[in-house]
């Protein structure tokens, strides 16, 4: 049987990251109080960190300025 993939909203995602950080919880804790895996939560922090080193990062944006970010970039790609 398949298991289908979850999705996750952007402002989940900065609650779980902001919990990881404020609580001086684990990686691992979290992730298990929160049913995800550690690989995703992982991630989720290596995509703040790399917007708050002000470069552009990986995967899905996570803030509104990273999703605006994104939508005008791909309008620039698209020619006129």
């Amino acid at each position: 049987m398949k298991r289908s993939r979850r999705t996750f909203d952007p402002s989940f995602k900065l609650e779980v990251v902001n919990t990881l950080k404020n609580q001086g919880l684990s990686v691992s804790q979290v992730a298990k109080n929160m049913n995800l895996t550690e690989s995703t939560v992982r991630r989720w922090v290596q995509q703040v960190d790399e917007k708050l080193a002000g470069r552009p990062g990986k995967g899905l944006p996570l803030t509104p300025d990273q999703q605006r970010i994104r939508q005008i970039e791909g309008q620039l790609r698209q020619p006129r």
